[in-house]
């Protein structure tokens, strides 16, 4: 199975259900809310599954997109498609493992974008958010874009807020950023 993102690339998943790429709609529609946010900026990509996402990051020209997806069968599916986008510029690395302890190894690292997709019917929401927030790894004017269902209800984060909620057919975003960034702009 293929699947195209920005400038008609053609990227390549794993058959079956074991990852679920996101959907065309929602990607463009996430892009498009980011628009001119994403060059130059640093992407983590969690739950990558076919890293759709994290390709189409590095085809609008973020300098750096991490991964981390717990297939070992993915992870070469994403490191096929990532190579084929990445310019001479830019850089990437795919984390192989659980989320959590994938996230520890991030700590001296910040991230002006991190796009969050882990099953729908996972535990993960609550403690890979507060993860993140205790390590300090969302840059003090970055953005998290939480894929989710509509009948979720997305955890609070004490030092966050939520400031855009969006829903795509089957699919709702919901967006964090620090809670003084409105201030700031």
């Amino acid at each position: 199975m293929a699947l195209r993102i920005y400038g008609n690339r053609l990227l390549k998943t794993l058959p079956g259900q074991e990852t679920r790429p996101t959907s065309a709609k929602v990607r463009q529609a996430i892009f498009n809310i980011w628009q001119g946010k994403i060059e130059d900026c640093c992407w983590l990509d969690l739950c990558t599954g076919s890293g759709s996402m994290g390709a189409e990051a590095l085809c609008r020209g973020a300098s750096l997109v991490i991964g981390i997806e717990q297939s070992s069968r993915a992870c070469s599916i994403i490191q096929q498609n990532w190579r084929q986008v990445v310019k001479q510029n830019q850089k990437f690395q795919i984390l192989r493992g659980n989320v959590l302890q994938q996230i520890k190894k991030l700590s001296s690292q910040t991230f002006d974008k991190i796009y969050f997709d882990p099953p729908y019917a996972s535990d993960l929401y609550q403690p890979v958010l507060e993860a993140i927030a205790h390590d300090q790894i969302l840059d003090i004017n970055g953005e998290i874009a939480v894929e989710h269902s509509p009948s979720f209800t997305p955890p609070t984060i004490p030092i966050w807020q939520i400031h855009r909620q969006k829903t795509y057919g089957n699919t709702a975003i919901t967006f964090y950023s620090h809670i003084d960034m409105e201030e700031r702009e």
